[in-house]
């Protein structure tokens, strides 16, 4: 089943995967509410949020799965055009309320960091289509491009349970960072800062071995 990340519903359906509305039973939705007040008692606070993973060292990443999908206007995009960029590859829906929360954010770090090799990719996974993603993009004002997504794209990227999932990718299209679920802005911005300015989980990216090699080698030599 694929809900929308850390929020609570009193409904009795609950929405499954590519936007289905199917009905709880009696039995899980008292597991629920009892859930819902152990975690009241508890004192949990802010589950709409998720710890972020940190960008993986270079010698951790993984290519991202290639794919070929059409965007709003009918166009094939492939990730390889995307190839010498910092990527934020975003599934969701339009039915999902955090990828909502998220999509400002998006939009804002799109026209913040397009000019400095960065963009974002939107693959929407509406069972609908574009009938009902072309409306959400233009009603809220998305400047960056969106595909339809589907089970295939889905299954290579780990089938995508849960929605948001986004994949920060580097310059060579490697995942550096997988956030699942509703995570901050600032997450995101630390992760996209990160990769633009060539630093890496560790200190073990190119560029940061040859600023040290550079300093070492401008050193004043002593006690000769």
């Amino acid at each position: 089943m694929r809900a929308a990340v850390g929020f609570a519903s009193t409904s009795l359906t609950a929405r499954c995967r590519y936007n289905k509305a199917v009905p709880i039973p009696a039995r899980a939705l008292a597991a629920i509410v009892l859930a819902a007040a152990l975690c009241l008692s508890s004192g949990c606070t802010k589950t709409e949020e998720k710890a972020a993973a940190p960008v993986k060292k270079n010698s951790d990443r993984k290519p991202a799965p290639e794919f070929s999908l059409k965007d709003a206007d009918g166009r094939t995009v492939t990730l390889a055009d995307y190839k010498g960029k910092v990527v934020l590859l975003n599934f969701w829906a339009t039915w999902c309320g955090p990828c909502k929360i998220e999509i400002p954010w998006f939009i804002e770090f799109e026209q913040k960091y397009k000019d400095r090799g960065f963009a974002v990719l939107g693959v929407a996974m509406d069972e609908e289509g574009f009938e009902v993603v072309k409306p959400y993009l233009e009603q809220a004002k998305v400047n960056y491009r969106v595909v339809m997504g589907n089970d295939s794209v889905a299954t290579l990227y780990g089938g995508v349970d849960s929605l948001p999932t986004s994949f920060v990718l580097d310059q060579d299209g490697r995942i550096a960072s997988t956030h699942v679920g509703l995570v901050s802005k600032s997450d995101y911005e630390n992760d996209i800062s990160q990769l633009l300015d060539g630093r890496a989980a560790g200190g073990d990216s190119p560029e940061h071995h040859f600023g040290m090699r550079l300093a070492k080698a401008q050193r004043p030599q002593t006690g000769l």
